[in-house]
Protein backbone atom coordinates (compact mmCIF):
# COMPACT_ATOMS: atom_id res chain seq x y z
CA UNK A 1 0.00 0.00 0.00
CA UNK A 2 1.15 3.56 -0.87
CA UNK A 3 0.21 7.13 -0.51
CA UNK A 4 -0.07 8.90 -4.09
CA UNK A 5 0.14 12.34 -4.54
CA UNK A 6 -3.56 12.74 -5.45
CA UNK A 7 -4.51 10.77 -1.58
CA UNK A 8 -2.09 13.89 -0.15
CA UNK A 9 -4.17 16.21 -1.68
CA UNK A 10 -7.61 14.49 -1.19
CA UNK A 11 -6.80 14.73 2.60
CA UNK A 12 -5.18 18.24 2.81
CA UNK A 13 -8.95 19.05 0.71
CA UNK A 14 -10.90 17.65 3.72
CA UNK A 15 -8.31 18.96 6.43
CA UNK A 16 -8.63 22.68 4.43
CA UNK A 17 -4.75 23.06 4.15
CA UNK A 18 -3.32 24.72 0.98
CA UNK A 19 -0.40 22.94 0.11
CA UNK A 20 2.01 24.57 -2.38
CA UNK A 21 3.65 21.02 -4.63
CA UNK A 22 6.71 20.87 -2.53
CA UNK A 23 4.96 20.20 0.55
CA UNK A 24 2.38 17.78 -1.57
CA UNK A 25 5.51 15.71 -2.52
CA UNK A 26 7.04 15.77 0.84
CA UNK A 27 4.06 14.64 2.51
CA UNK A 28 3.90 11.69 -0.05
CA UNK A 29 7.38 10.64 0.52
CA UNK A 30 6.99 11.33 4.49
CA UNK A 31 3.56 8.88 4.60
CA UNK A 32 4.93 6.31 2.46
CA UNK A 33 7.98 6.23 4.57
CA UNK A 34 5.69 5.88 8.14
CA UNK A 35 3.78 3.03 5.66
CA UNK A 36 6.61 1.52 4.85
CA UNK A 37 7.59 0.93 8.14
CA UNK A 38 4.36 -0.22 9.72
CA UNK A 39 5.08 -2.89 7.00
CA UNK A 40 7.48 -4.52 8.99
CA UNK A 41 4.91 -5.87 11.22
CA UNK A 42 3.77 -8.22 8.85
CA UNK A 43 7.24 -9.61 9.62
CA UNK A 44 6.18 -10.79 12.74
CA UNK A 45 4.98 -14.35 13.33
CA UNK A 46 2.04 -13.83 15.59
CA UNK A 47 0.28 -17.50 14.74
CA UNK A 48 1.06 -18.65 18.65
CA UNK A 49 0.01 -14.80 20.13
CA UNK A 50 -2.93 -14.89 21.97
CA UNK A 51 -4.86 -11.84 21.27
CA UNK A 52 -5.12 -9.43 24.46
CA UNK A 53 -6.24 -5.64 25.27
CA UNK A 54 -3.65 -5.46 28.08
CA UNK A 55 0.37 -6.72 28.31
CA UNK A 56 0.12 -7.73 31.73
CA UNK A 57 -3.32 -9.05 33.22
CA UNK A 58 -5.50 -7.06 35.08
CA UNK A 59 -7.32 -8.11 38.00
CA UNK A 60 -10.15 -6.05 40.02
CA UNK A 61 -8.63 -4.68 42.79
CA UNK A 62 -11.30 -3.04 44.66
CA UNK A 63 -12.98 -4.22 47.94
CA UNK A 64 -16.57 -5.96 47.92
CA UNK A 65 -19.01 -3.77 48.61
CA UNK A 66 -20.80 -4.59 51.88
CA UNK A 67 -23.90 -3.35 53.98
CA UNK A 68 -22.40 -1.01 56.75
CA UNK A 69 -23.35 1.26 59.68
CA UNK A 70 -23.27 4.97 58.47
CA UNK A 71 -21.76 7.37 60.78
CA UNK A 72 -24.92 9.50 62.93
CA UNK A 73 -26.05 12.71 61.41
CA UNK A 74 -24.32 14.91 63.93
CA UNK A 75 -21.03 13.45 63.90
CA UNK A 76 -20.89 14.30 60.39
CA UNK A 77 -22.52 18.06 60.87
CA UNK A 78 -19.49 18.10 63.17
CA UNK A 79 -17.01 18.85 60.03
CA UNK A 80 -19.07 21.17 58.43
CA UNK A 81 -18.34 24.27 57.53
CA UNK A 82 -22.09 25.51 58.09
CA UNK A 83 -25.20 23.73 58.55
CA UNK A 84 -28.76 24.27 58.29
CA UNK A 85 -31.98 21.89 59.49
CA UNK A 86 -29.69 18.88 59.54
CA UNK A 87 -27.88 19.66 56.51
CA UNK A 88 -24.37 20.79 55.43
CA UNK A 89 -24.71 24.09 54.04
CA UNK A 90 -22.64 25.25 51.01
CA UNK A 91 -22.44 28.75 49.38
CA UNK A 92 -24.88 29.08 46.26
CA UNK A 93 -22.99 28.30 42.78
CA UNK A 94 -26.02 29.64 40.79
CA UNK A 95 -27.26 32.92 40.85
Amino acid sequence: MSITLKDVEHVANLARLALTDAEKAQFTDQLNAILKYAEKLNELDTDNVEPTTHVLPITNVLRDDECRESLPIEKVLLNAPDEEDGQIKVPAVLE
